[in-house]
């Protein structure tokens, strides 16, 4: 028998070329995002193929909107979104400090190093590093230390110039939904409001709805609101299999009509002894329920999307009800108002006022769409910053004061193992040192003087000395209020590694290019 061949379209690279393509690739991926690192990083413009505009700096958007195609690369995609998933920030850290790695590890490879060794140093280093990064951790103990997580997380981003309202905003939010340590970020809804500017946006104790009342003789507004959730339609269902009626005289057909109006009022009239004034509804609601409602003055919203609904549930402590043979008031949730605010072609729905919510939104203001979805994405990370600290309750110096302090002594660990893993476990550690490098490299500092100087600081003691880039000084960072999640570090530093050492035991790639024509048709036409 003969050697098995490879389908002519699949292209095959093996070896040091595969190697050495997936870390260029990752490599390039993390040079996209390293100018946006920081306080004073860099903004990205990216062009659709349609021509929408986005402008960020933040890590997850760039590397979403590139469109990237290399396997090697979506990987460090992948890394992105989960570390945004996991705690909202970091993304940027996570992508360059993958990248860095991998660059460290080429030099390694060039050394006739075998991958296996450089990915069993990279594993024992990111293992001490951790334990590194919690030994160094301190407790959070005051609302003061979470409004400069969130301040921390913000500086740099479209909304720095109003972060310290927005830090307030994010730190009650947060404080509201908290149920002991523990704080789901699904709970905090954000609207977007053009209009006005960014330090206008407030906080709702409550929920808001991109949404408008069912009919226009509803009340615009409810004061001692009692609000009843349904996920039925108040209309006349449709059958599930096709069904004709035969009707043969306009009585039969004003009486089957009649019949109609008489259940919707059945099930309006319900709603209304029970004691409700506002009425959201997941389904559909009947232009003739509409009208019985609004004849009893009650404020509905029909369509509300499901997400929202539980939402508002959270809010005023009350169930969504699927029997409406069942409505009593003790079904009903309060709310100090209701209210339908209209601004050019926009409503919302404001339900404001809950006693002892346990879901609130947050309503962002700005000039424009790229204003607003910049401030949006400051937010979340901001919010991602502070629900990990109330969840873990600790933190770090930032500034990339913890990754020196990591690699100092990843330094001194190395010297004690020998062999070539010492290396692969030094680089492991000037890769960390990118962070703090790249920092200065942003704001125009001398990257190199930089960080010789925050190792000798570290090298005397200073563990906490890190970059203060809002007065170009290396000064003790926890001090000056420039603090970072434990959580952010520790899955940046797991993430990186992880992606790391996958790409470095690949070293054969095989790549389809989709299904070859069918062999008898392959020379049709030639004959």
């Amino acid at each position: 028998m003969g050697e098995p061949t490879i389908s002519e379209n699949v292209s095959r690279t093996s070896g040091k070329d595969a190697q050495r393509n997936n870390i260029l690739a990752a490599r390039i991926v993390a040079d996209i995002v390293k100018t946006t690192l920081g306080p004073k990083g860099m903004d990205k413009m990216l062009v659709d193929s349609s021509g929408d505009v986005t402008i960020t700096n933040d890590g997850v958007t760039i590397l979403e909107e590139m469109d990237i195609e290399h396997p090697a690369a979506k990987l460090l995609v992948d890394i992105a979104k989960t570390q945004e998933q996991e705690v909202g920030d970091g993304t940027t850290t996570v992508a360059l400090l993958a990248g860095k790695l991998l660059e460290h590890a080429e030099a390694l490879l060039d050394k006739k190093i075998h991958p296996t060794v450089i990915i069993k140093g990279y594993r024992t280093a990111a293992e001490k590093a951790l334990a590194f990064v919690h030994e160094q951790a301190r407790r959070v103990d005051s609302k003061e230390m979470l409004k400069q997580i969130a301040k921390t997380a913000m500086t740099g981003k479209g909304a720095e110039g109003n972060k310290e309202a927005l830090a307030e905003l994010i730190v009650q939010a947060v404080e509201t939904v908290a149920v002991g340590n523990e704080v789901s970020l699904p709970d905090i809804k954000i609207v977007k409001r053009k209009g006005e500017h960014v330090g206008q946006s407030e906080l709702v104790q409550g929920i808001v709805l991109e949404k408008e009342r069912a009919n226009a003789e509803m009340p615009l507004r409810i004061m001692n609101a009692s609000i009843l959730l349904i996920n039925v339609p108040l209309e006349i269902r449709n059958p599930e299999s096709e069904t004709r009626i035969s009707v043969s005289t306009p009585e039969q057909l004003e009486s089957f009509v009649a019949a109609e109006e008489r259940y919707l009022k059945e099930l309006t009239q319900g709603i209304i002894r029970a004691g409700a004034s506002v009425v959201f509804c997941q389904k559909g609601i009947d232009d003739v329920a509409q009208y019985y409602l609004a004849q009893a003055g009650i404020l509905a919203c029909r369509r509300v999307p499901r997400s929202d609904m539980e939402k508002i549930s959270r809010a005023i402590s009350a169930p969504i009800i699927s029997n409406l043979n069942e409505i009593g008031n003790e079904f009903l949730g309060n709310a100090e108002y209701v209210e339908e605010i209209r601004k050019g072609d926009e409503s919302f729905i404001y339900i404001r006022g809950c006693r002892n919510p346990r879901s609130v939104t947050i309503v962002v203001r700005g000039g424009s769409e790229h204003v607003l979805a910049e401030t949006i994405r400051a937010l979340e990370d901001g919010l991602g910053d502070v629900a990990a600290v109330v969840n873990s309750g600790s933190v770090v110096a930032g500034g990339g004061a913890v990754e020196i302090e990591a690699a100092r002594k990843l330094r001194v660990y190395a010297r004690s193992i020998g062999g070539k893993e010492q290396l692969a476990i030094e680089a492991f550690a000037e890769a960390l040192e990118s962070i703090p490098e790249t920092l200065a490299e942003n704001a125009g500092l001398d990257p190199l003087m930089t960080l010789a100087e925050l190792r000798r600081q570290h090298d005397s003691g200073a563990l906490r000395a890190g970059l203060n880039l809002l007065t170009d000084q290396i000064e003790d960072t926890f001090a000056a209020g420039i603090i970072e999640p434990v959580k952010v570090k520790t899955q940046a530093l797991s993430a990186a590694t992880e992606v790391a050492t996958l790409l470095l035991r690949i070293d054969d790639v095989l790549v389809s290019k989709g299904k070859p024509e069918p062999k008898e048709n392959r020379y049709e036409g030639l004959e």
